[in-house]
């Protein structure tokens, strides 16, 4: 979504959100968007954000197995879009960018329960401010 239009400015980043929870959606969405970043919801497994997004957050609850599957699903809705994995079952200090990262195929990880400064600076390092 970072486009140059007519007058040379881009069009806003635009994250979608994967995540069943409602409460934790609504928590995501307001701390993302208040940062000035466009956001697109959905509850998987059964919904899609359709089109092209600059990052996916996926909330996942068993990383090896059913989370792991919710990823692939995803991926394939939005190949090569960089993602970020948020679940419960993360241990704390846990590396955002290594071998778990690597090992579900998504640019970071970050556990639950996560800070807003933890999210943004993942999604700032990931595709800069919002424009």
């Amino acid at each position: 979504m970072r486009q140059r239009g007519p007058v040379g400015r881009r069009a806003m980043s635009g994250i979608a959100i994967y995540e069943e929870d409602q409460l934790m959606r609504a928590l995501l969405q307001e701390w993302l968007s208040s940062a000035g970043y466009h956001i697109q919801v959905a509850a998987p497994p059964e919904a899609a954000v359709p089109g092209k997004v600059d990052v996916a957050i996926v909330s996942i609850y068993m990383p090896k197995d059913a989370g792991a599957q919710l990823l692939q699903a995803i991926q394939a809705v939005h190949p090569r879009t960089p993602m970020i994995a948020l679940s419960g079952q993360f241990r704390g200090g846990l590396s955002s960018v290594g071998t778990t990262a690597r090992s579900l195929g998504v640019a970071r990880v970050i556990a639950k329960p996560l800070t807003r400064h933890a999210l943004l600076g993942a999604v700032h390092a990931m595709i800069g401010p919002p424009t």
